[in-house]
């Protein structure tokens, strides 16, 4: 037999865990799927902005 206490906790839980799993879940059409599946497995090359941010980032983590 569970307390009251355990009883909530759980409830608790599992109503937070239903929200996270919501607010993190991405809906795609299949079209909007395929295209993201596309841009993982065949990504553009990296702009010169892009590059110049890595650049950055590298000389602002070796100054740490």
């Amino acid at each position: 037999m569970r307390t009251m206490t355990d009883f909530l906790a759980a409830a608790f839980q599992d109503t937070a865990q239903r929200a996270i799993e919501k607010a993190e879940v991405i809906r795609l059409s299949l079209a909007d799927q395929e295209c993201f599946a596309q841009a993982l497995l065949s990504p553009p090359p990296p702009t010169p902005a892009l590059e110049r941010a890595l650049a950055r980032r590298s000389q602002l983590l070796r100054a740490e």
